[in-house]
């Protein structure tokens, strides 16, 4: 997650920030329920952009930050060394600006060997041009476009995985819009749990 902090947030102007501060919570939340290694990463955070977004802070309130002054995160040793040390070859990545802090890191990681999936819709750019063109840059280069629902129903996979069930559905509840209405719907009309 890079760069989710106020001063990026002034500018981004490609989703109403609202519902991106949503869908980063959702991200977040989703990553967490399922162990998946989480690297933060802020710019300039005391000097310039602010801290980062206080509902990433919340879900992972003991996690380091690494604050960063290249706006390309994959310049920055410590987290080519965090990406190492959670030796995964698959990356996730969302952050502000789409176009600057996002399609940076991401070329980059392509380019060394990582399978990267760009979260669009937990990231934002300062217009929705610039934001479109990223991702568009992105795609070409190989990344893969997800959207943070995606991400969390894919990491679930199945209905009958109990272990994460009661956590995803609070998450789709709390931060999935209309379909979250409908399972709290379905719960509260029915007493239905979806795959139940």
């Amino acid at each position: 997650m890079i760069d989710h902090q106020s001063q990026m947030a002034f500018a981004t102007a490609s989703h109403d920030m609202t519902l991106v501060r949503n869908n980063v919570a959702g991200l977040a939340k989703s990553a967490k329920t399922f162990n998946v290694p989480t690297i933060l990463s802020t710019v300039a955070a005391d000097t310039f952009s602010g801290q980062i977004f206080p509902e990433i802070k919340e879900v992972f309130p003991d996690q380091e930050i690494i604050d960063r002054t290249s706006m390309n995160a994959w310049d920055d040793q410590k987290v080519i060394d965090a990406v190492n040390k959670a030796g995964k070859k698959k990356l996730v990545v969302a952050g502000l600006w789409t176009e600057v802090c996002v399609v940076m890191p991401v070329l980059d990681a392509l380019e060394d060997g990582y399978e990267v999936y760009v979260v669009t819709d937990a990231s934002g750019g300062v217009t929705t041009e610039a934001h479109d063109m990223a991702i568009e840059r992105m795609i070409q280069a190989g990344a893969t476009p997800i959207t943070w629902m995606q991400y969390l129903l894919e990491l679930q996979r199945d209905w009958a995985n109990q272990e994460t069930y009661d956590a995803v559905m609070a998450i789709a509840k709390e931060h999935g819009g209309a379909y979250g209405l409908g399972v709290q719907y379905a719960e509260e009309m029915f007493g239905a749990k979806e795959g139940k």
